[in-house]
């Protein structure tokens, strides 16, 4: 993980399965994602990772038993978070205060994770802004304490190429004055072309577009190369492959309501 100030900076991307945790990590696992074994977050909630040297892709569900994490249960189902990175979480909320951007205290939590067969505490703090500031999703910021514990190059290689994440288009009844909230929340400029206001952060571009409803439509992956992936779920029930040109496609996963715009790193 490559130093960076606080803000502007994409930490990873969240697709909230709820209580189809088995079936979501299937589902990617034959896609050729290689998912890190599952983590139990001492909030009540579970996850995996797909991992690259830069940000990450988050499935993230309920346990079956304990605790329950309510922001969760209460967030839509499928591609619902945005998580930006944060070098010190209290400087963090400070800066947001100072943007006019409500947020709540840091909060701390942790999950054990097994590194060469020793058990050790992956740790985090994060700060959430006020839900309705942002309702196409929730966006937050994450401070990592253990960042050694996260970023493992043996969890970088996936069997279909992938390398990382690159768009994510936000639709918005109102996206120029969302554009604005979307600015101050990751601390880069938004600029309009084409009648969408885009965002460039350190590692993704959002895109905010006009549309009836507020959600996060699409995300952009990017892949060494898209003969595998394609492959792959041309070959799995509930997956939708369409080639788009020669270095693109798309894949729609409706099961989890997901839009994947997938290229080839040029």
């Amino acid at each position: 993980m490559s130093a960076a100030a606080t803000g502007g900076v994409l930490d990873h991307v969240v697709i909230n399965v709820q209580r189809r945790m088995d079936e979501a990590a299937a589902c990617f696992a034959a896609l050729g994602f290689q998912l890190t074994p599952r983590g139990h977050h001492s909030l009540g909630s579970i996850n995996h990772l797909m991992m690259t040297p830069g940000a990450y892709l988050e499935l993230v569900g309920l346990p079956e038993a304990g605790p329950q994490r309510q922001d969760i249960i209460d967030s839509p189902f499928g591609l619902n978070g945005l998580v930006l990175r944060s070098q010190d979480a209290d400087a963090t909320q400070a800066r947001l205060a100072a943007a006019g951007l409500t947020a709540g205290p840091p909060v701390a939590f942790s999950r054990p994770v097994t590194v060469d067969g020793a058990v050790a505490e992956a740790r985090f703090r994060t700060v959430r802004l006020r839900a309705d500031l942002f309702p196409a999703g929730r966006l937050y910021h994450c401070e990592h304490l253990t960042p050694e514990l996260v970023w493992r190059p043996d969890a970088f290689e996936h069997p279909n190429g992938f390398l990382g994440l690159d768009t994510l288009t936000v639709e918005s009844p109102d996206p120029e004055a969302e554009a604005g909230r979307y600015a101050a929340a990751c601390g880069a400029p938004a600029a309009v072309i084409d009648r969408a206001w885009r965002i460039r952060l350190d590692g993704m571009t959002i895109t905010l577009v006009p549309g009836e409803r507020a959600c996060f439509r699409d995300l952009g992956l990017v892949f060494d190369g898209l003969d595998a992936l394609a492959a792959r779920a041309l070959s799995l029930p509930g997956a939708h492959w369409t080639r788009l040109g020669p270095g693109t496609g798309a894949l729609a996963l409706p099961a989890f309501d997901l839009h994947l715009l997938c290229r080839h790193r040029s």
